[in-house]
């Protein structure tokens, strides 16, 4: 009985969390939305097939409420011109080689004064279409007609039903890539007890400079989270909770940065010491631990960054500060090791020094004071941001008022 409990657990949890995953929730939105625009279609045009309508919805409904008001009004805008073109041509030209090359052209620079800014190849797309169409004139405004159709269902769909907050998600990718660069701190010390090959510092080296390939998937994850507080009625902290996955992303981001600087250092030590250990036993143990308590600090760091309740944050707060306090201790004793060692032997001192320094560096990032001072700037700067904005629009009325007078 257990057994078949598990197995219909399995396939139930993977359903729930298919709900959390945006690329499922876009594509069931996506569909809903398309299939009422097309149904509305069916009642207010005369085309026996308005596929336009659907179609636009489907660009209109966007993953977030904001996309959806500046991109997908883009795209409206890209296919209504394309069609309006498309109205123009046949009345003077038909469908040819050289009008079809000549209502490209004309679409794809009319595109660009019309600022649909990356949907510039829509308006030539949709003007082919309606070009190659018998009696052009009735369908293509059949097609603008079917086109705000599917404009106005998409917008409606996506107030009415408000997209999720992918906040969450955002936090997860944060917090994995924390735990992938751990691994990777841990693998590094474990390598300093021991005669460690060019060959692995190197592949360490490698692993570091990938952090940049996470750092930018992290980076999408969190523009979409982003868009998502956007506009949004259920969120009443949006401005703060993107400054704090902001700015933590940012944070890591350096460390990262630091990481790869270190696996350098590293390497090169590695070279200059071929066939020996990178440093005696004793120091080598006491590095290990120091970036041991390193790595830990960074995963208290990301889930302090995305822990949303007041609870959950001060435990967060609390185990980094504990983290942090034993990687300072780490640090101090590995600092009077290797000062010891380099009095002994001072060979390759500037890199033994470099390494402290970039260790450094990564706990000052993550220190909870730097870490309030640049939150508050942060805020600071929006917040003058937006007073800036309120201020120019009187500016702007007084401006035009003595234009008219």
């Amino acid at each position: 009985m257990p057994e078949v409990r598990t197995v219909l657990w399995v396939p139930v949890a993977a359903i729930a969390g298919w709900r959390k995953d945006p690329v499922v929730v876009q594509t069931l939105r996506s569909t809903a939305a398309a299939t009422i625009s097309y149904v509305v279609a069916l009642q207010l045009s005369s085309e026996p097939a308005p596929l336009t309508a659907p179609l636009t919805a489907l660009l209109v409904v966007q993953v977030t409420l904001y996309s959806t008001l500046t991109t997908g009004i883009r795209r409206v805008n890209s296919v209504v011109v394309g069609v309006l073109i498309a109205i123009a041509f046949s009345a003077l030209v038909g469908l040819t080689w050289w009008s079809l090359g000549l209502i490209i052209l004309a679409s794809l620079v009319v595109g660009r004064f019309a600022r649909v800014d990356e949907f510039v190849p829509e308006v030539a797309i949709s003007a082919m279409l309606v070009l190659g169409v018998t009696q052009v004139a009735d369908t293509a405004w059949d097609r603008v007609l079917e086109t705000l159709i599917g404009a106005v269902v998409g917008l409606l769909f996506n107030m009415l039903f408000v997209p999720p907050v992918w906040v969450e998600a955002a936090g997860q990718s944060i917090e994995d890539l924390a735990r992938r660069m751990r691994q990777l701190l841990v693998h590094m010390g474990e390598e300093l007890t021991s005669e460690t090959p060019v060959e692995r510092a190197a592949a360490r080296l490698h692993e570091a400079r990938r952090l940049d390939n996470d750092i930018a998937e992290v980076d999408a994850a969190l523009r979409q989270a982003e868009d998502s507080l956007r506009f949004n009625p259920r969120v009443k902290e949006g401005l703060l909770y993107r400054i704090v996955l902001r700015t933590g992303l940012d944070t890591l981001e350096i460390c990262a940065v630091v990481m790869r600087v270190l696996a350098r250092t590293i390497t090169d030590l590695a070279k200059a010491r071929r066939d020996e250990n990178l440093f005696p036993h004793e120091v080598g143990l006491a590095l290990q631990e120091l970036l041991a308590h390193v790595a830990d600090s960074l995963v208290s760091f990301a889930v302090l960054v995305t822990s949303q309740t007041s609870e959950s944050g001060e435990a967060a707060e609390s185990r980094l500060a504990a983290d942090l306090a034993a990687a300072r201790a780490a640090r101090d004793r590995a600092a009077e090791l290797l000062l010891q060692d380099i009095q002994r032997l001072p060979r390759q001192w500037q890199l033994q020094g470099a390494l402290l320094a970039e260790v450094d560096r990564i706990l000052d990032e993550l220190d909870m004071d730097h870490r309030t001072r640049r939150l508050m700037e942060e805020l600071d700067r929006s917040r003058e941001g937006r007073h800036g904005r309120r201020r120019l629009l009187p500016s702007l009325r007084n401006w035009a008022g003595s234009r008219q007078e």
